[in-house]
């Protein structure tokens, strides 16, 4: 059976913690920001770490890939 191979989109936008939880950058930072307010553009920066039901199967598509 050959290895998995890590899914290199997933690689791309998430990243694994000591803890194993997934930390991502928050949606709505790339363009078109001129029309938040300061206060949603302030705490939308930064990473955030991934909800619950979702880490295992980040953690999958990594394939243990840490970086």
């Amino acid at each position: 059976m050959p290895k998995m191979k890590t899914h290199k989109g997933t690689k791309k936008r998430f990243r694994l913690s000591a803890k194993g939880k997934a930390k991502h950058r928050q949606a709505g930072t790339s363009h078109l920001a001129f029309r938040l307010s300061n206060k949603r553009r302030r705490n939308l920066r930064g990473t955030t770490t991934l909800a619950k039901p979702m880490e295992k199967k980040i953690a999958a598509a990594l394939n243990g890939y840490s970086n």
